[in-house]
């Protein structure tokens, strides 16, 4: 019997039917997930990434799934790795390659290596056996080679020399990191300590490894978290990357692109502009021009993230100047080049869109819920998006039709486990937020939901703050979670958030806090209009730049407002945050370095109202948190605790900024249903595995 697709229902016996329940974590950590999207050279079949949870041995693996661009089911690719990721079809659509560690042919990988599979099938190939790893790949077009980047120690030469150093450094017995770089860690890791990120080259059939920086003084991003930042030329002969071109790399500088020429290793600039930071580098499909990325930061340090191409030797271009919203990437190129696609955030939605520079216009593709990835090939178009109402799904639809009719959906993964889970409403809303200017707030409801009750009202105020609540299915923060206990959730898009214009992000530089919160209290106010809100059961609840609010509306609004709070990894003393991964670009967002205009920073920095915080909070960090240091949740805890607040805290030494761990989350969720049911909100959600422990 052929191995069982997740979500096919054809040729099962229906299961007994169940009343229907609410979203919980238990149900949201069954759910798959499904990334790392790529097209075969004819667009016929798509490749992801599918990753399972197991709550029971609080792990997740991931293998490589094949689905066809036409109505044929998915297949299992591959079975035997724990973390098969970054899947890119070879040259001709005969293989799939991919990082993973694995334990193959008496060898255990210590560190991710490449491996190729055929596409009809069979076992794994190994290629080299590289100690310090390969960190992202890409295909050179004759199928033998791939570029890839790698940490490596810039002083040694060859791969040899290279290994036994990666050896020395696996054996040590000692454990301190000892820097003089201003670059060192980034999110929840430390640069390895004395590397530096490189270009090599590996031959799959004899395993060499070649590196194409090996001495000179050029690097790639020390943040770079895939191969984005590299794009191979059509012929073969050339490597288009970006590097930060400062004497001393630094996060938060421009980046330049510059491209090496892989015979000679000579290299020349393409990009370098003092005022500009250029990224994402896409050679077109006949190789003479590149798509990328451009950023006038010499304008303001939030310039929006606008596309551009550029012909080598002849200068580059903005795109579409005109339109204000800031593009994601990867871009990619129509087959015949003349157009090109990329992600970018529209009013709390992602959707897909496409420049055709017949017109210098650009147009929506896919539209409603969020992007999280596509690809282009041939005549076809996949995309994978999610929605507020269901996880990311697979889709595809032919280029040369696409105006007419729904695209075709080309898994069913959660649909099996989903049909017995009933969503409340997600609606979106328009008031008038700070200085009159309309803000955008979405609400969740409970299933349910009868208008003629009161019902607590919880905000949800996310991060960033660069970034937007939306049409979105949150793995972390997910607001039908929240809702099922009887809330009604509020997610707010305050003064900062993208999407909604160049104006509107930049206006919270350096006066953090007092636009969002009148945002905020706008929000409340509006809320507390309606019938079905009760206005002795109102909440606030953040992450990251939501903490941080979360914790200046402690100290700015008057006790009794809100009956409780949760501060998730929030920034709460601005000083002591110096200690981030983002220490040289905070300064730019206060518009204040401390040591020069204290009383600047300290205007907005929550810690400075201290004395006027009584309000019930929950505060959650973890301690691997790079971004903001946990050293804020515990000196924020401390405070309410030497105060006399209620408060109690949540911390996690093994995890970062998010917390990924799936019985780590199911806490977490516990810990905020309970410490809201426990200040006046509804009871935990029905289905919760456990409650929270003293």
């Amino acid at each position: 019997m052929p191995p069982a697709i997740p979500g096919d229902t054809r040729g099962v016996k229906p299961a007994r039917k169940h009343p229907p329940r609410p979203l919980n974590a238990d149900t949201l950590w069954q759910l798959q997930r499904l990334g790392g999207l790529a097209l075969s050279p004819d667009g016929r079949q798509a490749v992801c990434t599918v990753t399972t949870p197991d709550m029971v041995l609080n792990r997740s693996t991931s293998q490589l799934w094949l689905l066809p661009t036409d109505s044929a089911a998915p297949r299992q690719l591959t079975a035997c790795g724990d973390k098969d990721g970054q899947a890119a079809w070879s040259p001709r659509g005969e293989r799939v390659a991919f990082v993973a560690k694995r334990e193959q042919q008496g060898r255990k990988d210590a560190t991710p290596q490449l491996y190729t599979i055929a596409v009809q099938g069979g076992e794994a190939v190994r290629h080299g056996d590289f100690a310090p790893g390969i960190d992202s790949f890409k295909w050179l077009p004759d199928g033998r080679r791939v570029v890839f980047a790698a940490w490596v120690w810039p002083g040694l030469e060859g791969a040899a020399a290279q290994n036994k150093a990666h050896k020395a450094w696996d054996e040590r017995k000692e454990s301190g990191y000892a820097t003089s770089e201003a670059y060192y860690r980034h999110f929840d890791h430390n640069v390895p300590m004395g590397r530096v990120l490189h270009l090599l080259l590996l031959d799959l059939g004899s395993g060499r490894v070649t590196d194409l920086f090996e001495g000179t003084k050029w690097e790639l991003p020390r943040d770079a978290a895939g191969n984005e930042v590299y794009d191979v030329h059509p012929d073969g002969q050339r490597v288009a990357f970006v590097h930060d071109p400062a004497a001393e790399p630094l996060q938060g500088n421009r980046l330049a692109l510059a491209e090496i020429d892989l015979r000679t290793r000579r290299i020349r600039a393409l990009a370098d502009d003092v005022a500009w930071d250029f990224g994402a580098p896409r050679y077109s499909p006949d190789g003479r021009r590149i798509a990328m990325t451009a950023a006038n930061v010499g304008l303001r340090h939030t310039a929006p993230t606008q596309l551009a191409v550029l012909a080598p030797g002849a200068g580059w271009q903005l795109l579409a100047a005109h339109w204000d919203r800031s593009v994601n990437t990867p871009l990619r190129w129509a087959a015949d080049g003349h157009a090109l696609y990329a992600a970018a955030e529209d009013r709390g939605r992602c959707h897909l869109w496409c420049y055709r520079f017949a017109d210098d216009e650009v147009r929506a593709v896919h539209e409603g819920g969020w992007v999280q990835g596509f690809d282009v090939a041939g005549d076809t178009l996949a995309v994978l998006a999610d929605s507020a109402t269901h996880p990311a799904h697979l889709l595809a639809r032919d280029l040369a039709s696409a105006e007419a009719g729904a695209p075709r959906r080309l898994e069913r993964f959660n649909d099996g486990l989903l049909a017995g889970v009933v969503f409340g409403e997600t609606r979106e809303v328009v008031l008038a937020g700070a200085g009159g200017e309309p803000v955008q707030m979405w609400l969740v409801f409970p299933p349910g939901f009868d208008a003629k009750n009161k019902h607590p009202v919880t905000h949800v105020i996310h991060g960033g703050p660069f970034a937007a609540a939306g049409d979105t299915f949150s793995w972390r923060w997910n607001a039908h979670v929240f809702a099922a206990a009887g809330h009604v959730i509020a997610q707010l898009n305050y003064h900062g958030s993208s999407g909604f214009g160049a104006a509107f992000r930049d206006s919270l530089i350096g006066r953090q806090g007092a636009l969002e919160l009148q945002d905020l209290e706008a929000a409340t106010d509006w809320l507390l209009q309606q019938r079905w809100a009760d206005a002795k059961r109102v909440f606030a609840t953040g992450g990251s730049y939501g903490g941080f609010l979360v914790a200046w509306m402690n100290g700015h609004v008057a006790p009794g407002r809100y009956r409780a709070y949760v501060c998730h990894a929030g920034v709460f003393d601005r000083i002591a945050t110096f200690s981030a991964d983002s220490y040289p670009t905070r300064p730019k967002d206060l518009r204040a370095r401390y040591w020069e205009d204290m009383a600047a920073v300290l205007a907005q920095s929550p810690h400075a109202r201290a004395a006027h915080m009584d309000t019930p909070t929950l505060v959650t960090h973890g301690a691997q948190d790079f971004r903001v240091p946990d050293c804020n949740g515990l000196a924020y805890y401390n405070t309410l605790k030497a105060r006399a607040v209620d408060a109690r805290l949540l911390w996690f030494p093994d995890e970062n900024h998010w917390i990924l761990k799936p019985q780590n989350s199911r806490r977490w969720y516990v810990e905020f249903a309970a410490w809201l049911a426990r200040h006046g909100g509804a009871k935990l959600a029905p289905g919760t595995a456990q409650s929270a422990r003293p």
